[in-house]
């Protein structure tokens, strides 16, 4: 991990990192945020793995390659652990039967685990009570 894990955890969903590598200012302050150190930009394995794989359907292997090590540099990244399997296993079976995608319900996971906010562009995401999220619109094709 770059830096201890504060308060100010800010977890990033897959949608969101593709914002961000397609240029949109939307999320670009909370990128800048990460790297000045004022809050700590956290993305899952799980969801590092499908930012990947999507990246490379679309954009082929050089490019998901290129971009996937900008966000191991950028980001701090949260290994999958017996702990955080579980909690998205809860999430996912209390999602009501596939509301949730696996990587969102880890996402959701590690957001209640730091007690973080979540960046999302999933508009299920962003109807969970019991976490702060942002929403935002993903309009990239």
């Amino acid at each position: 991990m770059k830096q201890p894990l504060t308060a100010k955890n800010v977890v990033i969903d897959t949608g969101v990192l593709t914002l961000f590598f397609s240029g949109e200012r939307s999320v670009r302050s909370f990128f800048i945020d990460f790297e000045r150190g004022k809050t700590n930009g956290i993305v899952t394995s799980v969801n590092l793995f499908e930012f990947f794989y999507k990246t490379c359907e679309k954009m082929g292997e050089d490019t998901a390659k290129v971009w996937y090590y900008q966000c191991r540099e950028r980001l701090s990244i949260l290994e999958t652990d017996n702990e955080l399997s579980l909690s998205a296993g809860k999430e996912k079976c209390h999602s009501g039967g596939g509301s949730l995608s696996l990587a969102d319900c880890f996402a959701l996971a590690a957001t209640k685990r730091l007690s973080g906010t979540l960046l999302t562009t999933d508009p299920v995401l962003a109807k969970v009570n019991d976490i702060d999220v942002k929403l935002f619109a993903f309009d990239i094709v």
